[in-house]
């Protein structure tokens, strides 16, 4: 979850911190003076037509939890959800005014953007995954295959926020011709076949498709392995232009973004380790490809 599902356990999620992880804040990105402004008019108006939040949130086709977020800054208001409560509480379009302000990017945890900042401009991306398909390479089938198998459920806003973000990632991989990706993927991720066939092969595809670009190399670590430098989990490092590696992990409550110099190197000696390991690419090409032919 970074991905909550958002980072690439996705959760599209960050760390904020240079050498530990931060407490996680729910599916409900940190919030910003952006959004606590945007909170603070929608509750003036609220008040002055005298609703309750209770009142208010049928008003605009939203819970009242959800209304109760927005107010305090702490989840982006959708644009439907800004033209409702514009409409029905009458605010001169201050609403609308206040929307086109916000700095805080929809779907992104407060954990995993300090890592998006840096991913946006690296000049290398190593990822190796053994729980899920890395965000980068989802297919919109397969994210919100993710997105709806979450615990505690999202709503249909928050899944919307969270593909947004996740399709805005995504286009990394064609905006950055330069930027050398590299991805090492476990067998059974294609194997467990998430979302069912049609989603499967539809992804497979995606991934072969991607893994034509000059830029980017897609290994596959076989099921079968003897030796396997990736047993302590998922591995992202990443090249910055001024040529210094920092690395994230993430668990199931929160991000870590890792800048000491001495983990940064032990995640990439493990992760050299597993290039050699996996498969070679044209091997793991092949193998793609005939999985792709069982289906």
């Amino acid at each position: 979850m970074a991905d909550a599902v958002g980072g690439d356990s996705d959760a599209d999620r960050i760390g904020v911190t240079a050498g530990g992880g931060c407490p996680s804040s729910g599916a409900e990105p940190e919030s910003s003076d952006s959004l606590k402004a945007f909170g603070e008019v929608l509750k003036a108006f609220r008040k002055r037509a005298r609703l309750t939040q209770e009142e208010f949130a049928p008003l605009v086709r939203y819970s009242q939890p959800t209304v109760g977020s927005i107010e305090q800054g702490r989840r982006f208001p959708q644009p439907e959800f800004v033209e409702r409560a514009e409409e029905v509480l009458d605010a001169f379009g201050a609403l609308r005014g206040a929307a086109r302000h916000l700095s805080r990017q929809p779907g992104l945890a407060s954990w995993f953007r300090q890592w998006a900042r840096l991913e946006a401009e690296a000049i290398t991306l190593n990822t190796y995954e053994c729980r899920l398909i890395p965000g980068l390479l989802q297919t919109e089938a397969y994210a919100r295959t993710l997105f709806v198998n979450q615990l505690p459920p999202l709503d249909d806003a928050q899944i919307e926020a969270q593909w947004e973000a996740r399709a805005q990632r995504k286009q990394l991989l064609t905006e950055r011709p330069t930027t050398a990706y590299s991805f090492i993927l476990e067998e059974h991720l294609f194997l467990r076949r998430m979302g069912g066939v049609e989603v499967t092969r539809g992804l497979i595809d995606h991934v072969l498709a991607v893994a034509e670009q000059r830029n980017v190399e897609i290994q596959v670590m076989p099921v079968v392995r003897e030796s396997h430098a990736g047993l302590h989990g998922p591995i992202r490092l990443l090249e910055t232009r001024a040529h210094r590696w920092f690395g994230y992990n993430e668990g199931q409550e929160h991000g870590q973004f890792i800048s000491d110099p001495k983990t940064v190197s032990t995640h990439q000696m493990r992760y050299a380790r597993m290039r050699s390991q996996a498969l070679p690419l044209e091997d793991s090409l092949s193998l793609l490809r005939r999985m792709r032919g069982t289906l």
